[in-house]
C-alpha cells in the first residue's frame, strides 16, 4: 500500500470513529490564560442538563485541565473491542463522557513532545475513544494557530468553532489571529461565535454593581469588528474559580449568575448548530 492509500485508510478510520457524533465543537483561543478550558466544561455540562448527550475531550496536550476541572486524578482508563479494534472507553462524571490525554500521562511529568507526535497522539486519543452516540463532542483546542491546531481541524472537520476571549486588548489581539485562521480558504471550518470570560465581577452584596476588571466590550467590539456573532459574557467570581480547584464546576450551581451565563451560552450555540 503506498502513502497516500494508508493515508486514505487512516482518515476512512478516523471518519468512521465520528459518524455518531452529531456536532463536533471545537473551543479555541490565542492564547492561553483565557479560560478556555473552564468554558469548555461549563458548556459541555450546561448542554448536558438541557437534556443532550455530550462528550468533552481534553486536546490541551501540554496543559490538559479536564482532571482537575472534574477531580478525575489517574484514573484507570478502560478498553473495549469494538469491530476488530481496541478502543478506550471514556470516563463519565456529571453525565457527560470525559476524555484527556491527561488521564494516560502523570500528572506531574513534562509532555516533552514534538508537534507531529504531540499531533498524533491526539488523533489517537479522539479516533480511538469508544464515543459511542453523541449529540454534542466539545473538543476543549489547545492554544495558538500551529501545527496541532492544524492537524486537528483538518482531520476532524469541526462542525464548527467557538472561540473565548478576555476584555484585554491583548487577548484580543490574539484571538483575532485565532479565528482568521479557522476562516481561512483552506480551512474553512464554521465560526459560531465569539464568548467574552472574566467579562466583569459582581460583588455578592451587591449584585446590581458590575467592575470591569480587565477592561470592557474587548469581545464585543472584535465580534462586530470580524462580523461573527457575539454569544455572551461570562463574569469572574470566586465560585467559577473554587469550582474549578474542587472538580464541581460553577454549571453544576443552578441557581447562580454564573451557571445561567454558561447556560445562556449553550442555548446559544445550541440555535447556532441548527444552522450548520
Amino acid at each position: 500500500m503506498n502513502p497516500f492509500e494508508e493515508r486514505a485508510k487512516k482518515q476512512e478510520r478516523i471518519n468512521a470513529s465520528m459518524k455518531d457524533i452529531k456536532y463536533l465543537i471545537a473551543v479555541g483561543s490565542g492564547k492561553g490564560g483565557v479560560g478556555k478550558s473552564t468554558v469548555s466544561a461549563n458548556l459541555a455540562l450546561s448542554l448536558a442538563k438541557e437534556g443532550y448527550r455530550v462528550g468533552l475531550a481534553d486536546a490541551d496536550v501540554y496543559g490538559p485541565s479536564l482532571p482537575t476541572l472534574f477531580n478525575i486524578e489517574n484514573p484507570e482508563v478502560m478498553a473495549t473491542e469494538k469491530d476488530g479494534q481496541e478502543l478506550m472507553i471514556p470516563i463519565e462524571k456529571y453525565g457527560i463522557k470525559l476524555m484527556s490525554v491527561g488521564f494516560m500521562v502523570d500528572n506531574n511529568a513534562p509532555l516533552m513532545w514534538r508537534g507531529p507526535m504531540a499531533s498524533n497522539a491526539l488523533t489517537q486519543m479522539l479516533s480511538e475513544t469508544l464515543w459511542g452516540e453523541l449529540d454534542f463532542l466539545i473538543l476543549d483546542m489547545p492554544p495558538g494557530t500551529g501545527d496541532i491546531q492544524l492537524t486537528l481541524v483538518q482531520t476532524f472537520r469541526p462542525s464548527g468553532c467557538l472561540f473565548v476571549c478576555t476584555p484585554q486588548q491583548l487577548a484580543v489581539a490574539d484571538v483575532r489571529r485565532a479565528i482568521n485562521m479557522f476562516d481561512n480558504e483552506n480551512i474553512k471550518v464554521p465560526v459560531l461565535g465569539l464568548v467574552e470570560n472574566m467579562s466583569y465581577f459582581t460583588p455578592k452584596d451587591m449584585p446590581e454593581k458590575k467592575y470591569y476588571i480587565f477592561g470592557k466590550d474587548g469581545g464585543k467590539n472584535l465580534a462586530r469588528e470580524l462580523n461573527t456573532d457575539f454569544l455572551g459574557e461570562i463574569p469572574i467570581s470566586e465560585e467559577v474559580s473554587s469550582g474549578n480547584d474542587n472538580g464541581n464546576p460553577v454549571a453544576m450551581i443552578f441557581d447562580s449568575p454564573e451557571a445561567k451565563a454558561f447556560m445562556q451560552l449553550a442555548d446559544n450555540i445550541i440555535e447556532k448548530t441548527k444552522n450548520i
